[in-house]
């Protein structure tokens, strides 16, 4: 697939584009399976001011996402982190959920159990590698999917009540990552109504209604409900990418 996400904001002076191309890798590559530039233009006269790297910006602005939506949204004494997948996404969300959060254990699962031990020798802090996603899951305060399954892989019966889930991955309309009971059973919450009723297989297969958008928690008008087993379901936005870029390129600029 080649993406194109195009994006403006006033508030920020920010004009860009980002291209991302994302294959599915039937076996384990050393290629990732997202890779993407941004183009950061000036919005006076459409001058390209840079190119960027736009598989580090996605990385880093998803996992930065899905911990405001963790930050909202996850029990008051959240104790378990379990991550399910070893890949790009799992290492940036690691890096800030450790950074921001105080958990007392953190699990890893992958279908490659390779690259699940490959990410616990990587990183900074103890992490226990799980023979299975339900072993991983089980007693876990804190779930995030970022996997690249194609039908569920995290089932609803092995959720703690009160769990908080960030469902990155299964973006496409017939992908999935979560089963049905967890879908219909949670409080949903999502990026953006809009793209989550066209593009999430989550979604649209489990017929799950969405509660709010995370940027109405944000804003005050819906509440977040920490208290009930929560789903973020993020595809991710242009917008996003568009802050996130202009912040880079004001953070270089002032160093230069």
């Amino acid at each position: 697939y080649l993406g194109v996400m195009p994006a403006y904001s006033a508030a920020d002076d920010a004009l860009t584009t980002k291209l991302v191309t994302f294959y599915e890798h039937l076996k384990d590559s050393a290629t990732p399976s997202h890779q993407a530039t941004v183009l950061l233009f000036d919005p006076r006269d459409g001058t390209l001011r840079a190119v960027m790297d736009g598989s580090v910006i996605t990385a880093k602005r998803t996992a930065a996402v899905s911990a405001i939506a963790t930050k909202l949204l996850m029990p008051a004494s959240a104790e378990v982190l379990c991550i399910l997948g070893a890949g790009v996404q799992a290492y940036s969300h690691y890096e800030i959920f450790t950074e921001l959060f105080t958990f007392k254990e953190v699990r890893i699962w992958n279908r490659s159990k390779e690259k699940a031990e490959k990410f616990a020798n990587c990183v900074r802090g103890p992490v226990r590698v799980c023979s299975s996603a339900q072993e991983a899951v089980v007693g876990a305060d804190v779930i995030v999917t970022v996997t690249m399954a194609t039908t569920p892989i995290l089932a609803g019966d092995w959720v703690k009540p009160g769990a908080h889930i960030n469902a990155i991955g299964a973006s496409r309309p017939d992908w999935r990552e979560l089963d049905d009971d967890l879908m219909k059973n949670c409080v949903l919450f999502v990026d953006s109504r809009e793209a989550a009723l066209t593009e999430s297989g989550d979604v649209i297969l489990s017929g799950a209604e969405i509660f709010a958008e995370l940027g109405e928690v944000l804003k005050g008008t819906k509440p977040a409900l920490p208290e009930k087993t929560t789903v973020f379901k993020s595809l991710g936005m242009a917008i996003e990418d568009a802050v996130a870029a202009k912040f880079v390129y004001d953070a270089w600029s002032a160093g230069n």
